[in-house]
């Protein structure tokens, strides 16, 4: 984050994410919805602490990576907040963020959302930021007011934010580069820039959220959409043509795999420490 904007892919795996170590990203996102859709759950709320603690653990060896993780609204109250912090912390996460959506929250580019009190969110923050084991752990407070209370609220709830504890702040559903350049000039300090496909956000490249002063972005969904449409076309040649014999060159080969686990056979492979 010192050095610029930190281009942050989403992973949904621990393979995943040793892919997005090899290519050279400096940090990866690990998104509660789409944890909770390779489990078959819609984003509503419904992946659990476990679970999360459990891929971030998975994650974090493989890759080595410093990882962001989507804490939902935290899991419950201020007391399942400061249990959260502390779990994910000590599973291997670098920072987590929570948001101010009622539980069960929705997927932040959908609307008919509904918002928590901002000193209910506030006291949140607080105590994240006061349980983490860690102090370089950051503490990202996420606000889905743009589109139900509206811009000026987000700002004040950003603020608000801040003043608890928040170290960055992720106004989530913001629609044009004139938006995120207003939020930035009205909520000063570090930023988080949510560039997800197919929803309320408009397509804006990674250095230009870096011009307007976000210092990281995330691209939570992209990897596994990308993955799941492949899937989809292999399931749907193999179901009309009984062989996968016309997508290998599609694949990833098998000497490209152990090469990105770091395997060769008739040696002893070393578990990855991170």
């Amino acid at each position: 984050m010192a050095r610029g904007v930190v281009v942050v892919p989403g992973v949904f795996n621990a393979l995943v994410a040793r892919a997005a170590a090899r290519h050279g990203f400096d940090a990866c996102y690990i998104s509660g919805g789409a944890t909770a859709n390779v489990a078959g759950y819609p984003d509503i709320g419904l992946i659990t602490l476990t679970e999360m603690c459990r891929t971030i653990r998975e994650i974090a060896d493989a890759s080595g990576l410093p990882a962001i993780v989507d804490a939902d609204t935290g899991y419950g109250e201020v007391e399942c907040v400061i249990r959260t912090t502390v779990a994910y912390a000590r599973a291997g996460a670098a920072g987590m963020h929570i948001e101010d959506q009622v539980f069960p929250k929705r997927c932040g580019h959908l609307d008919g959302k509904d918002l928590v009190p901002a000193s209910a969110m506030a006291e949140k923050v607080a105590a994240a930021a006061e349980s983490r084991p860690d102090p370089e752990f950051l503490v990202i407070a996420r606000t889905d007011a743009r589109h139900v209370t509206g811009f000026d609220d987000a700002v004040e709830r950003a603020n608000l934010y801040r003043r608890a504890g928040a170290d960055a702040i992720f106004p989530e559903g913001l629609h044009t580069e004139e938006e995120f350049e207003r939020f930035a000039r009205a909520s000063p300090g570090w930023l988080l820039a949510n560039m997800t496909e197919f929803g309320k956000t408009a397509d804006i490249p990674a250095w230009r959220f870096g011009e307007m002063g976000y210092q990281i972005v995330i691209y939570p969904l992209s990897m596994m959409r990308l993955a799941m449409r492949a899937v989809d076309e292999g399931l749907a040649g193999l179901r009309a043509q009984g062989s996968m014999r016309e997508l290998l060159p599609r694949m990833q080969t098998r000497k490209e795999l152990y090469t990105l686990l770091d395997y060769e056979p008739g040696r002893q492979w070393n578990y990855p420490r991170g």
